[in-house]
């Protein structure tokens, strides 16, 4: 299987002796960590600080020294094909026999016996085939109920602690107070109390559990425009108010024992290797005892992206001697440039004996120095388990959010008038494609919302279904490579032959010369080829395009110029120049099968290069037909359902908010046949509405709802549950309002524009129900405290409608006069109570020194004396009752 310096053959030999200290279950941890450290060779202790997916199965690969851990899929995949379809317990157990054995190797095979950390991604559920996947972590967070949250993580626990998995990669509790970045939907949303408090009830139900839970990414990982891992420049009060919080509280309270680097620089500096942040704050002030790891492939990110280190070596002694611990690559081989900078004596060490006592002591912390193996009958047992199933579905209708419903149209009405079924048009493609967010695995059984409103209705009302145009409007695509050919020499080959130029006027010979299939370029990280100025260059590509049988009437490119395309010679495309980005498009006439000979040529002088060769064959572009169609069902139906998705993700940040492709005029048609229609929204972040929320009757905000999401909505939509969702992140109106929170501090006018309010369509906090909630008799004892004193705040919530329901009470504090500039309302305490309807409760939350400090002028975290002003409400913006407490 793999390379190893010690054979089975020799171990079975080798004499049987006494243990060694480290190897000594009765010592204290701190005793064995030295001891074994005193034992290790330099190799070995690098390679107890790096970490990658993999398994043993490459023969090239030598792990005889150890690793820190490895990332384990449930099945090698085959040569040429996808791993064989099993069962859900199947998977399981077949993912933990693999972690067995891999584990046995590195036990029993290497000179030391140290085992490995298995880790793997589990935001939502364990991102492998076989286990449950729960709503995705901003639904979670909409759920406004950490208990629920808690239990949620621990089943996710339990089916990822019996695979032998021993660290997650989770959870995400960065701010997301910029809607437009993609990754809104893993986190908990935009305020730090809430984050903090999700993200602490997910981290404990983890640790309980022995497995290490690595809360990322420090500290931030979204800039200016919401855009990815973009630099941050936030000042040190700002970091210490909003984006330090939920780390804080992940670390200090919960007891993470990992934390995971963010890609982005850090006022200046690579978070990967910023000192201030790792050594001083996180290891320092906070007493963080636990390992620090990058964010895949980030520690070179410094030589490459943010351009402040000459190498990989350099980059990695300056990460190591700033308190990065464990360096975490996408790949084997791509330790060599790290273990230089270790064996050349780049870096002390007295930083790697640092940093390899951190692992080691989680490592002998989580017991696998003792039981290193766990049993497969129990992966497979636990593993999509009926109460994690049930859990699922739980947790779901939690975090469904009721947005509109105008003249209370929901709950739906499933029976006319004269008692006959209705019959009711669900229309959209995340109808039917159960889509479970980023992070996730496949899942088990995924219940579709067409599906679940058909098994909810059953034959009670004809449900009937329609695609509509989807999410993505095309009009071109990426010509494929079997269309293209050229000939390097004397031999054909498929695609079109590239020269290369390390000029931006091609001139001179080329560089590189190469046949390139697929004319789909992304060179933003580094040059098309060595010896290739990433910034400076220009390339041709020449050969013959061959028209399908639908033939070819549109050429186009698409990307950031200059370029130009030539047809049979004829200059077809011509935008030679720098400025941009965009899709230049060229009318031809090329019949079925005809041969054309094509040229395209490039030229970049800055760097960051992206390039797409395109034609509107094969296009499937009858949005106009599945629009209509949608219509006639909606005009003959009795109500409608319409589900509406987002496209979003890692390194998928949106510049525009609306629900992408043709679905907004799908919305505007539907709602043109005056029958009434319900939008479902799925995604994990906010929508713009302006074009079409007043002519429609319900929105409901789905978010990804999780493998039970389908059966959780229909639940909704008749009735069987009352929502009870509320948003953790604010909605705008339009895209020019962001960033829009709710905690921001006071400006020094207004905060209006000339064409449009300053104001949110849906505010931090919103959430709708079936029935109605009267808060009353606030009390706030005692009214006066001193700075380290606490004031329990308490008021009356009654359900005055007819249903029951949950209610979310909020509460909100803002400081009235400060010594530096405080946020014009924060959440300080939030509960969430069940009530029957006519039934009352009396709701304490407590306001204490944690809830009103600031830090003052001097960056001290201090309570001022003074008034602060209690709010109490159903949102941010919906305030039932307002007191005051004093600080003397």
């Amino acid at each position: 299987m793999v390379c190893s310096l010690l054979t089975a053959a020799a171990l079975a030999q080798a004499p049987v002796r006494d243990p060694l200290p480290y190897e000594n279950p009765r010592l204290s941890t701190d005793a064995r960590v030295r001891d074994l450290l005193s034992r290790m060779t330099l190799e070995e202790k690098f390679w107890q600080l790096y970490m990658i997916p993999g398994d043993l199965d490459d023969p090239a690969h030598d792990y005889s020294h150890g690793v820190f851990g490895l990332q384990i899929s449930t099945a090698p995949r085959p040569p040429g094909g996808e791993p064989a379809k099993v069962s859900p317990g199947d998977a399981a157990r077949l993912h933990a026999g693999r972690i067995n054995a891999i584990q046995r190797f590195f036990v029993e095979k290497t000179r030391l016996g140290i085992p490995i950390i298995p880790f793997d991604e589990a935001l939502h559920g364990l991102a492998q085939p076989g286990s449950t996947v729960f709503p995705q972590a901003i639904g979670l967070a909409a759920t406004w109920d950490p208990n629920l949250v808690s239990r949620v993580a621990g089943a996710i626990a339990r089916e990822t602690r019996t695979r032998g998995i021993r660290q997650v990669l989770s959870p995400v509790v960065n701010i997301a107070d910029d809607v437009r970045w993609g990754r809104v939907e893993e986190t908990y949303g935009e305020d730090p109390l809430l984050a903090a408090v999700m993200g602490e009830a997910f981290v404990a139900a983890f640790e309980r559990a022995g497995i290490v839970t690595t809360p990322k990414h420090f500290v931030a990982n979204v800039g200016e425009g919401g855009r990815d891992s973009y630099p941050v420049q936030h000042s040190d009060r700002l970091l210490a108010e909003r984006y330090l919080p939920p780390f804080e509280t992940a670390v200090r309270r919960a007891g993470a024992r990992s934390i995971m680097t963010a890609y982005n620089s850090v006022d200046g500096l690579p978070a990967t290797q910023n000192p201030r942040l790792l050594n001083g704050l996180l290891k320092g002030e906070w007493g963080f005892r636990g390992f620090v790891i990058s964010d895949a492939s980030a520690t070179g990110g410094a030589t490459v992206l943010h351009m402040t280190e000459p190498d990989t070596p350099t980059a990695a002694k300056h990460a190591y001697e700033a308190g990065l611990d464990v360096v975490f690559q996408s790949a084997y081989p791509q330790y060599r440039p790290y273990w230089n900078a270790v064996s050349r004596g780049l870096v002390s060490e007295a930083v790697i004996d640092t940093a390899v006592e951190r692992v080691l002591r989680a490592k002998f912390d989580l017991g696998l120095f003792e039981q290193p193996y766990v049993d497969a009958g129990e992966a497979a047992r636990w593993n999509g388990h009926v109460e994690h199933r049930t859990l699922a579905r739980e947790s779901a209708r939690a975090s469904i959010v009721l947005l509109k419903n105008e003249g209370r149209r929901l709950p739906l009405d499933i029976l006319n008038a004269r008692g006959a079924p209705r019959r009711l048009a669900v229309i959209g493609v995340d109808a039917t494609e159960a889509r479970l967010g980023g992070y996730s695995g496949p899942g088990i059984a995924p219940v579709s919302i067409l599906e679940g409103i058909r098994q909810k209705l059953g034959s009670r009302t004809d449900v009937r279904y329609a695609a509509g145009p989807g999410r993505v409007t095309r009009e071109f695509t990426v010509i494929p490579p079997e269309a293209l050919a050229s000939s390097a020499g004397d031999k054909p080959a498929q695609g079109l032959l590239g020269e290369y130029f390390d000029n931006i006027r091609l001139e001179g010979q080329p560089r590189i010369v190469r046949t390139d299939t697929r004319m789909d370029f992304r060179w933003t990280l580094n040059s098309p080829g060595r010896g290739i100025p990433f910034d400076w260059y220009s390339v041709r590509w020449t050969g013959s395009l061959t028209a399908p049988a639908s033939g070819v009437r549109r050429l186009a490119v698409e990307g950031n110029d200059g370029y130009r395309l030539y047809l049979d010679g004829r200059l077809v495309i011509d935008n030679w120049k720098k400025q941009s980005y965009g899709l230049r498009t060229a009318s031809v006439d090329l019949k079925p099968g005809a041969v054309a000979g094509i040229r395209l040529e490039y030229f970049e002088s800055s760097g960051n290069a992206r390039l797409k060769l395109l034609w509107d064959a094969d296009v499937d572009d009858d949005g106009d037909v599945r629009i209509a169609e949608a219509a006639e069902l909606a005009r003959t139906s009795d109500a409608v359902v319409v589900v509406a998705g987002l496209q979003e993700g890692e390194f998928r940040d949106r510049a525009s908010l609306g629900v992408p492709g043709r679905q907004e005029e799908l919305i505007l048609r539907l709602a043109a046949t005056g029958k009434p229609v319900i939008v479902i929204l799925i995604g994990g972040s906010a929508v713009t509405m302006t074009r079409w929320i007043d002519k429609v009757d319900a929105v409901i905000e789905a978010w990804y709802p999780g493998e039970e999401g389908g059966h959780a909505v229909a639940d909704v939509l008749v009735g069987d549950y009352n929502p009870s969702g509320r948003l953790p992140i604010t909605f705008p109106m339009a895209e020019g309002q962001l960033p829009l929170h709710y905690n921001h501090k006071p400006t020094g006018r207004g905060d209006d524009y000339l064409d449009l309010t300053g104001q949110p369509l849906f505010p931090f906090g919103f959430g709708l129900s079936y029935t109605s909630f009267e808060y009353s008799n606030l009390r706030i004892e005692p009214a006066q405290i001193g700075p380290a004193g606490t004031a329990s705040v308490t008021f009356s919530i009654r359900n005055t409608g007819a249903m029951a329901g949950d209610e979310v009470a909020q509460l909100y504090v803002r400081d009235v006069l400060a010594s530096t500039a405080r946020p014009v309302m924060e959440l300080r305490g939030f509960q969430r109570i069940h009530l029957r309807p006519g039934e009352s409760r009396e709701v304490t939350l407590p306001l204490g020194p944690e809830h009103l400090r600031m830090l003052d002028r001097n960056m001290e975290w201090i309570v001022e004396p003074g008034a602060f002003r209690v709010m109490v409400g159903a949102s941010s913006e919906d305030i039932r009752l307002r007191g005051e407490v004093v600080v003397r």
